[in-house]
């Protein structure tokens, strides 16, 4: 049996009023809720920076502007009985349209997945939602 891959992602933080936009999830083994910033992997030859301007584009319909790097993230986690392995690469952005941070939520599809991100505050996570990747609280401490 072959090792589990480690999977090379691209993640957005957008920010408006004190909140981030994020899409929720749950692991139904733990029973825990989470969210995370929109993106998603990288594709081989593509960077990192233009990953998340695909995934972004993919995920919402929308374009994206004032890319900046705020730094890279390992992530060691348990999702659905399985352990994961992710390295993050986390930008902060903006959307083209400055019109999308007064929605409360935006239409996304991933993967025929159809689902929403909503804006949620920085001290709504905790023990009821965390926010991941791990560490993503120390970085936007550190970086914003």
């Amino acid at each position: 049996m072959s090792p589990p891959a480690i999977r090379v992602i691209a993640i957005c933080l957008f920010q408006h009023d004190g909140s981030i936009l994020v899409s929720e999830g749950i692991d139904s083994v733990k029973n825990e809720r989470f969210a995370r910033p929109l993106g998603g992997g990288i594709e081989p030859g593509e960077s990192s920076r233009d990953a998340i301007v695909r995934e972004i584009r993919e995920e919402t319909g929308q374009e994206i502007t004032n890319l900046r790097l705020l730094g890279v993230l390992e992530n060691l986690f348990t999702y659905e009985g399985k352990s994961c392995h992710e390295i993050v690469f986390v930008y902060d952005g903006s959307f083209a349209d400055a019109t999308i941070p007064s929605r409360g939520e935006i239409p996304m599809v991933e993967e025929g997945w159809r689902g929403t991100a909503r804006w949620r505050p920085l001290d709504s996570f905790g023990e009821q939602c965390q926010l991941v990747p791990e560490g993503m609280f120390h970085l936007l401490r550190e970086r914003l």
